[in-house]
Order: C-alpha cells, then sequence, then structure tokens
C-alpha cells in the first residue's frame, strides 16, 4: 500500500513538473508568435499603402489580436480588419478603431465617388491613381490618362458595377506613349493583403456584393469557396479576382446554385 501511495505521489510531482516545463517553454513561443504578428500587419502591403496615414496600433495577445486607433473612413477600418484576420497565428480580431470626422451618407455623391475610387485601386489593370472621379446625382465622370483604349474600357466598367452608380461618362484621354508597368504587376504581396483586397472588391462591386464567398490566399494564389447563382456569376467572379493587386492565380471552387423552381 505505501508503495502504491508512493507511486502516485512521484506521478503526481512529474505531472506538475511537466506541467510546469510546458507553460514555461510555450510562453517565449506564443510570445513570439504574438510579435510575428504584430509585425506582419505592419509591414503588409494593405497597412504600407492604403492604411499609410491612418493611426493603427496592432496588439496580439495569445493570437487575439486587438486593433486600435483612427482610420479615415469606413473601408479603411474593415481593410485592417481583414488583413490581420488573415495573417499566420491569428485567432480572432477585437476591432476597437474609432473612424474621424464625418463620414459621408451611404449611398450618397461622396460615399460613390469614394467606393469606386477603392476599387480601382484594387485592380491592377486600370490606372486608380492616375484617375479623378466626379459624381454628381449618381452619375460618375471619370478624368485622367489611360494607357490605352482597352485600359479606358475596363476603368468604365469597373464604376459602373459600383452600387447605386446610375451612369459613366468617361473622358479619360489615351497616352501617346505606352505608360510604365504598374509596379504592382509582379510585385510579390503578402497573403493576408491579397485576401483582405479581394473581399473589399467583391463587396464594392455591385455584381458580388451579395455574395458569400469564402477567400484563401497561399503564395499569391486565390482558392475561392461559396454559391454562385449560375456559370456566369462564377466567371464574373474569377475574372475580378484575377485583376487584383498580388494575385498570381485564382482557384474557383464556387458551386451553382440550383435553379429557383417556378410557382
Amino acid at each position: 500500500m505505501k508503495n502504491i501511495m508512493k507511486i502516485k505521489t512521484n506521478l503526481a510531482f512529474a505531472l506538475v513538473a511537466v506541467a510546469g516545463a510546458i507553460l514555461i517553454t510555450s510562453t517565449p513561443l506564443r510570445a513570439d508568435t504574438d510579435s510575428r504578428i504584430e509585425k506582419a500587419a505592419k509591414k503588409s502591403y494593405v497597412f504600407k499603402i492604403y492604411l499609410k496615414d491612418d493611426s493603427i496600433k496592432v496588439n496580439s495577445k495569445a493570437g487575439v489580436v486587438t486593433l486600435t486607433g483612427m482610420v479615415s473612413e469606413e473601408s479603411h477600418r474593415t481593410l485592417a480588419e481583414n488583413t490581420v484576420a488573415s495573417l499566420p497565428g491569428v485567432v480572432s480580431v477585437d476591432d476597437q478603431l474609432s473612424i474621424t470626422g464625418t463620414q459621408p451618407p451611404e449611398h450618397s455623391d461622396a460615399w460613390i465617388s469614394a467606393k469606386v475610387k477603392s476599387t480601382l485601386l484594387f485592380h491592377r489593370h486600370v490606372n486608380g491613381l492616375g484617375t479623378t472621379v466626379y459624381v454628381k446625382d449618381g452619375v460618375v465622370t471619370l478624368q485622367g490618362v489611360a494607357s490605352s483604349m482597352a485600359q479606358k474600357e475596363l476603368t468604365t466598367e469597373y464604376a459602373k458595377d459600383i452600387e447605386n452608380v446610375k451612369g459613366v461618362y468617361n473622358n479619360m484621354t489615351i497616352a501617346v506613349a505606352p505608360a510604365a508597368p504598374d509596379s504592382t504587376i509582379g510585385e510579390k504581396i503578402d497573403d493576408a493583403s491579397i485576401t483582405a483586397q479581394v473581399k473589399a472588391a467583391l463587396l464594392s462591386h455591385r455584381s458580388t456584393s451579395a455574395l458569400h464567398t469564402t477567400v484563401v490566399t497561399v503564395d499569391g494564389v486565390v482558392t475561392l469557396s461559396g454559391v454562385a447563382k449560375n456559370e456566369a456569376e462564377k466567371t464574373l467572379v474569377t475574372k475580378l479576382v484575377t485583376d487584383i493587386n498580388g494575385v498570381v492565380n485564382v482557384i474557383n471552387n464556387m458551386t451553382i446554385a440550383p435553379p429557383v423552381a417556378a410557382n
């Protein structure tokens, strides 16, 4: 009986020692992961390009990331949250970001203008930075310089597909000399930023805003899953995502919804 008690006591001490060793060794590992998450967020393409003028603090504890600070608009808040949520090691995101200033009413001309501008920036085959956007009563007027007629027409197509846009006048001129290649073409962009841009673009485009699409990016290859109404809608999603900054390839695993029976 004494031997059994001794064995139990020794086993209990051994378990305590093992638990302590695990705790000691795992704490630095968690701290290291948290540090990597915070650094990866700050170095991400989205934070360096789109959110560079915002004041965002990223704090990770055991993979739970808290975002605090100020952003200039709601879309920036969503971009920050989606980027961080897609980083390796992140368990969840607590978005406590505040928005500075007064935001334009939804579907107003100012709201439409911001949507068009941001959406053009996500797509690499249009000149988002070189396109000026004016909106009056839902009608968008585009000005600037396009590298080709194809780019001008694509810019019109993207602008028309923004929610509440009633029409588009494209007054962009065509460059006489070929424009220098966009720096984002061929540039390796981190997967988290690609995922965030894809989600934002699909939400901004009227033709895909209602879709519930899951987006996963690995080494620039975007895998999509969800349900499309038909093959045309699935093809459109592939086309839009293929033109997002940093995307190398698109694997579209979306299924086609069964046809609704007529009453």
